[in-house]
């Protein structure tokens, strides 16, 4: 008799994408009551978790450091389609949201992620080690790109308020692009080694020894999670109403809706940096969270100039006197944290009390 042939069942993480977008298809543009809210809250934690899956397993067949750049880049890409879908919605009263979307993402990913991961990683192996060169040309590149696109708009004198003209602007966004592909290029090819994991002696580690996926799994897992980052930006604005709602009935300032929502779309890259982090693979953490605010400025801002042409209202990029203050206590302590080459769970805690700075600053300006 022959034997009986079984079929797996699909696994939660190829599943929950599928029901993300179906969620979202049924959510959106509709009034939702509150048993409906936590229903999409939790379908979207779902989402988050199957996105940092399948980011894994397109980050295992390639290798360092294009994994850490697929999913930087292609969260960074939705990130933007949300903010200009937002900014379109909502008229003249989202003039300032870039802005604040954009510095809450690089505070996050500048002190949250790495933060995260530097105190995870420290805390079980004391003392780690990560590649300065690599790390250290990520951080003057986020550096440049933050004070060309967020500092210097409240300086000039070409347009009212804090904003650039629109030839300042069309060269912020050919210089954030620039920039970009520099970064990109030097990331990827002419010192790819720099970017790769090391030991504490300063060799680049091996390999992990896990069996690489097959080609088909790879393009299923790339798919799946595109479609799970769509899901998780897009759950994340059907939530938004509910939590616009929270946050006034808590007396926060309005823009710390835009805080809240940056959270939400980098739980993807957190959770596979703290990941990382816990395999002692600490530059793969670093890279995606100086990966990920760099694409958040050097695509955004691109973007936000080419779409200025038919939005509604100012483009407001500057930056207020207490972010540029957070923004520079931010910059001189990447660097004291880049240059040894090492931290210990030090160096992690006070990254996560200036993100703490800044999201209590954010309810409390």
């Amino acid at each position: 008799m022959a034997a009986r042939t079984t079929r797996s069942l699909p696994s939660w993480t190829t599943l929950a994408p599928g029901v993300a977008i179906l969620a979202l298809v049924l959510a959106w543009g509709r009034d939702l009551g509150t048993l409906p809210v936590l229903l999409v809250a939790a379908v979207l934690g779902a989402a988050v978790l199957a996105a940092v899956h399948h980011a894994e397993v397109v980050a295992h067949r390639v290798g360092e450091p294009f994994g850490s750049l697929v999913l930087a880049v292609a969260v960074t890409v939705i990130e933007v389609a949300l903010i200009v879908t937002l900014m379109v919605s909502g008229g003249k009263d989202t003039a300032s949201l870039a802005r604040d979307t954009v510095f809450a993402a690089v505070m996050i990913t500048a002190n949250g992620i790495v933060g995260l991961s530097l105190f995870v990683g420290a805390v079980r192996y004391r003392l780690i080690s990560f590649n300065a060169e690599g790390t250290g040309a990520a951080l003057a590149t986020v550096t440049t790109l933050a004070v060309l696109t967020m500092v210097v708009p409240t300086f000039t004198t070409s347009a009212s308020g804090p904003e650039f003209s629109a030839a300042q602007l069309a060269f912020a966004a050919v210089a954030s692009l620039a920039l970009y592909a520099m970064f990109v290029s030097t990331q990827t090819r002419q010192h790819r080694d720099f970017f790769l994991p090391v030991t504490s002696a300063g060799d680049l580690m091996e390999d992990e020894h896990a069996q690489p996926p097959t080609n088909r799994e790879t393009r299923d897992s790339l798919l799946l999670l595109l479609l799970s980052l769509v899901a998780v930006v897009g759950l994340a604005k059907v939530e938004s109403p509910a939590i616009e709602s929270a946050v006034a009935a808590a007396g926060f300032p309005p823009s710390f809706v835009g805080v809240v929502i940056a959270l939400l779309v980098l739980l993807p890259e957190t959770l596979a940096a703290v990941r990382a982090a816990q395999r002692n693979r600490i530059q793969i953490s670093l890279n995606l969270a100086l990966g990920s605010a760099m694409a958040s400025i050097g695509l955004t801002i691109p973007a936000l100039a080419l779409a200025s042409i038919w939005l509604p209202g100012p483009l407001l990029l500057g930056l207020g006197a207490t972010q540029m203050v957070l923004l520079a206590l931010t910059v001189v302590v990447s660097v004291l944290t880049v240059v040894p080459g090492r931290a210990t769970r030090l160096q992690g805690g006070v990254h996560l009390v200036l993100l703490a700075a800044f999201i209590f600053l954010a309810v409390n300006p």
